[in-house]
């Protein structure tokens, strides 16, 4: 008997061990995701993990939950993530819940799967919701464009349980059931061969719903290819344009059965999710039908507007105190096309089958003088923010964990000013300071607005903030754009006269080394697991020595980034010098072979491989071609080499090294004002 009860203890001993392991774990998941610290002490606010949208928990489900230990006066569910957040009228009521469910084991009731609780306080809940979406031009959603009758009809006419020997097209595919008419669908290039009609046309059954789409405008010519789609619950569509050269501009699709939430991607990266309920019409034309990719995710949930009961039209937006997640059934969807009898001419051309081969190679040289620097700079740091703010605000969403300890250490009450903030994700991380963010992209700073964070546009080389107001400053990932040792030392003295004697700064730029100490940096990690040997292209560095030519600063100034260039070059960092001064491209994902170079920012859904040349599409950020949005953007960088930023900074008789440091892949140093 007391051996059974110290295996008893053994086991419970076994548990609290495991139940704070997890607890744990759950902490550093949350400050790296959203920024949250969590607390020892009781609050009215608690972190639940294992119970979010991203892992099975309706709202429905947690509120039951929640709502045993007291009333909620909120709950957040991030869309995609496996915690909410939830806060009772009372911390006693939110210690009960914590001392009830953590570690709790309960089953999520759509799927019967067991999952187990695992609760944090935290000082208060507040997440910001993402920017409210509005739908891709040229596309339109209408409700009930038909009867629930028309649609018993339509979904009777299709015989699913005909062979193939049927007079018309079907397959049984990975993701669905599909039938053709007219013409079948080419899954592989998403085309059709004119050549070859399927017998019998359109079934007559469509004719009243496509002169109603006539009459109505939806349409300007009448289909003469359908495609029937039936989608089971965890099936789908891969993201997909269909070709430009095969179909005319408009596509229309009619969702029956049920509804289904639609993913639209930009070629940046922004995505757009669309409810498309029962017997409503999906219309694509323009920029919806030829730039953007459509797709339906492969789940068995929808995250969906739990106010309106999955029956919102258009975009869903990710409000976290209104997601809840919809079971699908299924759906079976009429996309009608007409066939293109001439090649496309749309102002698309970078991604246009019909249009191929119409980009130039542009491969830009060092510069040479200011006049070139600020060119270089214009083109290719600037106007490619411009371009891919969206994308690059997608990306940048988890705060460095160095940096927040930086904001975290100031005294309540400073002022600080991110210099480079990009989409602002360090303004918010301490509530106690006074921060301000301004960078050279306007999207950028929309971006920040959008959040309700205080921002302006300005250039790191001149801002517009008095002399000493500053008790702190940051500037993350910004001087490795500045394209001469001038430039670069000149923003850090602009940081410098920003701040109070005894202010800091802290400054991180991107290290030539992204293998330090036999530890590979994230970036050459994250190379997806290729196989393939790194390449370079023209592998030589373009640095060469700048002839003075610089701002109208110190000559002190100029002649020390001089002698900085030749002891670095003397030391062995960086490739040889060529006679050619073209800057090289950089293939992602591998080691730097020189210290000033072109990089790559693919665009999401763009119709560049990977594996391909990165120089097939090299185009200017403000060049007519990029204005169709090429596949890929290039990016001028500077990447550092070790002690060349402490070197900059320590030229400067303003301020000394308090401490310098590298960080996944960076050189950063942390500066005093004297």
């Amino acid at each position: 008997m007391e051996a059974k009860t110290n295996e008893d203890c053994l086991k419970v001993h076994k548990m609290k061990k495991k139940v704070l392991r997890k607890q744990a774990r759950a902490q550093h998941t949350l400050m790296r995701h959203e920024g949250i610290k969590c607390v020892s002490h009781a609050t009215q606010s608690l972190v639940i993990a294992n119970a979010g949208l991203g892992n099975g928990m309706s709202r429905h489900q947690l509120l039951r939950i929640l709502e045993e230990y007291g009333a909620m006066e909120v709950l957040l569910m991030p869309p995609n993530k496996p915690y909410s957040f939830g806060k009772y009228r009372t911390t006693e009521e939110a210690k009960k819940a914590f001392n009830a469910l953590n570690g709790k084991e309960v089953m999520l009731e759509d799927c019967g799967q067991n999952i187990i609780l695992y609760i944090n306080f935290v000082e208060k809940v507040s997440l910001q919701n993402a920017v409210p979406t509005s739908l891709p031009p040229g596309l339109m959603v209408i409700e009930k464009i038909i009867s629930p009758e028309e649609e018993r009809r339509m979904l009777e006419s299709i015989d699913w349980k005909g062979g193939e020997d049927t007079e018309n097209a079907q397959k049984t595919l990975k993701h669905r059931r599909v039938k053709h008419f007219g013409y079948e669908f080419c899954y592989d290039n998403n085309n059709i061969d004119r050549d070859k009609p399927l017998p019998g046309g359109l079934p007559e059954i469509c004719n009243p719903f496509l002169e109603k789409c006539l009459k109505q405008g939806y349409i300007k010519h009448k289909p003469d290819q359908l495609t029937v789609n039936q989608y089971e619950p965890g099936q789908g569509i891969p993201p997909h344009t269909d070709t430009h050269s095969a179909f005319e501009d408009e596509i229309i699709s009619l969702s029956l059965g049920a509804e289904i939430v639609m993913d639209f991607k930009h070629p940046d990266g922004h995505t757009v999710a669309i409810m498309l309920p029962r017997c409503s019409l999906l219309v694509m034309t323009g920029e919806s039908r030829y730039l953007w990719t459509h797709g339906i995710t492969p789940r068995k949930y929808d995250v969906i507007q739990a106010s309106e009961l999955g029956q919102k039209v258009g975009a869903i937006t990710a409000d976290v105190g209104d997601l809840t997640l919809n079971r699908r059934e299924t759906r079976t969807s009429f996309t009608f096309r007409k066939v293109r009898r001439s090649p496309c001419n749309c102002i698309y051309p970078s991604v246009c089958d019909s249009q191929k081969g119409q980009q130039k190679l542009v491969q830009p040289s060092f510069p040479q003088n200011e006049m070139e620097a600020s060119k270089l700079e214009q083109e290719y740091v600037h106007k490619v923010y411009e371009e891919i703010a969206t994308h690059f605000s997608s990306t940048r969403h988890s705060p460095w964990p160095r940096i927040v300890e930086f904001l975290r250490s100031l005294p309540t009450g400073s002022i600080v000013a991110d210099i480079g903030c990009g989409n602002g994700k360090y303004l918010g991380i301490n509530e106690d300071l006074y921060m301000v963010g301004c960078d050279r992209s306007k999207n950028l700073v929309d971006i920040c607005g959008e959040k309700h964070f205080e921002a302006f546009v300005c250039d790191a080389l001149s801002v517009p903030i008095r002399s000493g107001s500053c008790d702190a400053c940051i500037s993350i990932a910004v001087i490795h754009h500045f394209s001469t040792a001038e430039r670069r030392l000149a923003t850090i003295r602009e940081l410098a006269r920003l701040l109070r004697p005894g202010g800091r700064a802290l400054v991180y730029v991107w290290a030539m080394e992204q293998e330090y100490k036999n530890q590979k940096s994230k970036y050459l990690k994250e190379k997806n697991g290729s196989k393939n040997k790194e390449k370079e292209m023209n592998t030589g560095t373009a640095q060469r020595p700048l002839d003075g030519q610089g701002p109208d600063n110190s000559s002190q100034d100029s002649a020390w980034s001089d002698q900085l260039l030749k002891d670095l070059k003397d030391e062995g960092c960086g490739a040889n010098p060529v006679g050619d001064s073209r800057l090289p491209v950089h293939t992602n994902r591998t080691s730097f072979h020189s210290q000033d170079l072109l990089v790559p920012w693919h665009l999401k859904g763009g119709t560049k491989k990977k594996e391909e040349s990165v120089d097939t599409v090299l185009v200017p950020g403000g060049s007519k071609e990029s204005q169709e949005l090429s596949p890929v953007f290039h990016r001028y960088y500077h990447v550092f080499c070790e002690g060349e930023l402490e070197a900059v900074c320590s030229s400067l008789d303003c301020v000394r090294v308090e401490k310098s440091y590298y960080d996944q892949g960076n050189w950063c140093v942390i500066l005093e004002k004297l």
